[in-house]
């Protein structure tokens, strides 16, 4: 799944929704923090290890959808714990980290199942780049339109005007999409009762701030009813809508 974030970037999901999850293995702890922050940047929920029997204890815990895996490890070398790794997660795409570029040695790691090679030293943004690439070849992200919000497990499309929670499909008025467009749009944003008058209703605020609330009133019994809540209110200052626990 993919949509476009804020920064312009287009962000790769799995098809529930939830972020991509990679998994980072690397012996170099400051190289292994560079790779998670920017793959963190692309919006992916990431964990790394330092060796060979670390990364298979979190890759069976974790479940990534893609791994970059150095060759080069304290324990094991990276080939063996491919192979491992192939035992229980079959199709997961995997990135090599190596220090070595003869043609050998990409045949070997290509061979014994890895997807793709990097050569260190290697920018961050070909690294994202070609992950990226694996992700999607591997059918771990779908497409989605690029007028789709989502919030958790909450999805809006602008286009169709469809709303739906996980697999329920949610009816809403035309007010009532509109404000909840506008809280989709700023996710963990606290937003004003002025400033949903001003962009939902299209008057400044001058006591009609009961329709706010009751709006939001609506939309919680349609969203959040027997469900985690999503729609929340921050006393003297607005409301906000951001996923639930």
């Amino acid at each position: 799944m993919t949509t476009t974030s804020p920064q312009g970037r287009t962000e790769l999901l799995r098809p529930d929704r939830n972020p991509i999850r990679v998994l980072v293995v690397d012996d170099e702890a400051p190289l292994a923090e560079l790779l998670s922050m920017a793959l963190r940047y692309e919006g992916w929920e990431v964990r790394s290890a330092g060796d060979g029997a670390g990364a298979l204890r979190t890759a069976r815990d974790f479940r990534p959808d893609a791994v970059i895996l150095d060759v080069m490890l304290p324990d094991m070398d990276g080939l063996a714990v491919l192979g491992r790794l192939r035992r229980e997660l079959s199709d997961v795409p995997v990135l090599f980290l190596t220090a070595r570029d003869s043609v050998e040695d990409r045949i070997a790691g290509l061979t014994a199942g890895g997807d793709d090679y990097v050569t260190k030293p290697f920018s961050l943004e070909e690294v994202v780049a070609r992950l990226r690439g694996l992700i999607r070849r591997s059918g771990t992200a779908s497409v989605r339109s690029d007028s789709t919000l989502v919030v958790g497990d909450l999805m809006l499309d602008e286009d169709s005007h469809e709303v739906s929670r996980g697999d329920a499909s949610i009816h809403l008025t035309a007010t009532e999409f509109e404000l909840l467009r506008f809280l989709m749009r700023n996710p963990r944003r606290v937003l004003s009762k002025a400033q949903i008058l001003d962009r939902v209703w299209n008057y400044d605020f001058g006591g009609q701030a009961n329709v706010v609330e009751l709006y939001i009133s609506y939309l919680r019994k349609k969203i959040d009813a027997g469900r985690t809540p999503m729609i929340h209110t921050r006393r003297g200052a607005g409301y906000l809508i951001k996923p639930g626990d």
